[in-house]
């Protein structure tokens, strides 16, 4: 189950800036966002572009499986929405990755139990959710590695996917964190959800995110979120009557 990439395939923060295909400094800080124009197969171009020029570091912002969808949700801190999100995935028999801070990690052992022992996938979002393109190699092998060795020695777990806080990357960065044996994850569908004082309409969020379904979509979502608490479960629902795979 955790092999959902193949080779040849913040805490509450992203960047919803387009992503634009240009040539840049390999150590220079870009901010990723899937932007809002889309191809053929309604995949966002921002997506499209970052695989076409960052898969030889491993890094990935859709994957080659165009019959599947996968849900992956950033975990900075509990708001209480955990738990019944993986009521919603166990009913739904979904898989998903849950990213961790070094905080939440620490803190919220019973629910990262839970996701092992459920079938999820953890990714590794950082051991204090800094800005990976602004470290020195020593500083990013540290943030990136004292957290993997954490969860290796509290949970039994290996984690191999990243996802950069804020959506915050360089090419240089993709290339250290493939030497330390990470794959990179962006994302091709997001939304503001994490304001947890101004949650969007539940109605409005189903909308968006059935409409924007594609094959190989990663979806980025907040457990904080109390609508996507809600609707997850319908959600599931009609990604899945548009014929793919959760």
């Amino acid at each position: 189950m955790r092999k959902l990439f193949p080779v040849t395939a913040t805490a509450l923060c992203v960047t919803m800036l387009p992503f634009t295909a240009i040539q840049v400094e390999s150590a220079e800080k870009i901010g990723y966002g899937q932007g809002t124009a889309v191809d053929s197969n309604n995949c966002p171009l921002g997506a499209v572009d970052f695989n076409s020029q960052y898969n030889k570091y491993d890094a990935y912002a859709t994957t080659n499986d165009k019959s599947r969808i996968i849900l992956t949700f950033d975990q900075g801190y509990e708001n209480g929405f955990t738990a019944p999100i993986l009521d919603v995935l166990k009913e739904k028999n979904v898989r998903a990755i849950f990213f961790l801070t070094g905080d939440y990690a620490k803190k919220e052992d019973q629910l990262v139990r839970r996701m092992i022992d459920e079938g999820h996938i953890l990714g590794n979002h950082g051991m204090t959710h800094a800005s990976l393109p602004e470290l020195t190699t020593d500083e990013l092998s540290d943030e990136v590695m004292s957290l993997h060795e954490f969860v290796l020695e509290k949970y039994g777990y290996e984690m191999q996917y990243l996802r950069p806080p804020c959506g915050e990357f360089s090419e240089d960065m993709l290339s250290q964190c493939q030497k330390l044996g990470y794959k990179t994850l962006m994302w091709s569908f997001a939304y503001v959800d994490w304001q947890t004082d101004a949650q969007p309409d539940k109605s409005q969020a189903l909308e968006k995110i059935t409409s924007s379904a594609h094959g190989g979509g990663i979806y980025l979502l907040h457990s904080v979120s109390s609508t996507n608490a809600a609707v997850l479960g319908n959600a599931i629902d009609n990604l899945r009557e548009q014929g793919f795979i959760l």
